[in-house]
């Protein structure tokens, strides 16, 4: 049996793979990700397919997201930067360890600061995104891919087309820059 570096090259991973897509009904798997908590909103999943590479078979593994998730959470990043320049001890509740500790005054400034520079932000549509797809095949299991698209949900249909016309060299993206407001979200 041959030893694969990396095994989302494996035949054997291959053909599993295959066949969990074929008794699946679908032309993909979905991946469970304890990392994603936003996997649960439809604006995110991460999925594994068979295809071809440069003619060599392969699983892609991806994460497909939403236009308006990549605009939120690149102006989040965006925001949380800018509110550290005047806040350094400012640390997001994702981010923060075990010990952090941070007044409530300062931590409300902060987070005050951080919704009020949002709304800049998107009111000066200074961040603006397109959908794309980046490739990786630096990585441990098969090819990533990074899957941006311009829909509401990410739903079977949504992937089952994006897979159909990925592997047909048939993808067409959309390369005009839309920029989103988070108006009404809470």
């Amino acid at each position: 049996m041959a030893n694969y570096k990396n095994e989302g090259y494996d035949p054997e991973e291959i053909s599993a793979l295959k066949e969990q897509c074929r008794q699946e009904g679908k032309s993909f798997i979905y991946v469970e990700d304890d990392d994603l908590d936003v996997l649960e909103s439809g604006e995110c999943v991460h999925i594994q397919f068979p295809g071809q590479y440069q003619a060599q078979e392969v699983i892609y593994d991806a994460l497909v997201y939403t236009l308006r998730l990549h605009h939120s959470s690149l102006v989040y990043e965006m925001a949380v930067e800018q509110v550290r320049k005047t806040y350094p001890e400012y640390v997001p509740p994702e981010d923060r360890s075990a010990g952090y500790t941070i007044s409530p005054e300062m931590e409300e400034e902060a987070e005050t600061a951080l919704t009020e520079i949002i709304e800049e932000i998107e009111e000066t549509e200074t961040v603006k995104v397109q959908e794309h797809v980046e490739i990786d095949t630096e990585t441990d299991y098969g090819i990533a891919l990074d899957v941006c698209l311009n829909v509401e949900e990410i739903t079977d249909e949504v992937i089952e087309e994006f897979v159909r016309n990925y592997k047909a060299n048939a993808l067409h993206l959309d390369n005009t820059l839309y920029s989103f407001t988070s108006e009404g979200e809470e």
